[in-house]
């Protein structure tokens, strides 16, 4: 089967059927045909793996509470011995 090159382009690149389909004004069986003769999986299966492979330069912001540095335990301990000296 012929595959158009934009189509291809667009599977490669890890986009769904419907957003290929919208994209390029064509039927999205005509997208999974050519998903099909690529022999790619679909792209809920892929999870925009090739899309995620490219550095972006984002950075997720981890979650809950950051780990203290080495020189912030060291204060905290000094404050606590400090405050625990003053109260005997």
């Amino acid at each position: 089967m012929k595959v158009r090159a934009d189509i291809a382009a667009l599977i490669r690149e890890g986009h769904t059927n419907a957003s290929i389909a919208r994209r390029l004004y064509c039927d999205p069986q005509t997208v999974a045909r050519a998903r099909k003769a690529l022999r790619y999986p679909p792209a809920g299966v892929l999870g925009r793996l090739y899309a995620e492979a490219v550095p972006t330069g984002r950075v997720t912001a981890p979650v809950g509470r950051l780990p203290l540095s080495p020189e912030r335990q060291a204060a905290n301990r000094a404050a606590l011995l400090a405050a625990l000296r003053d109260a005997a």
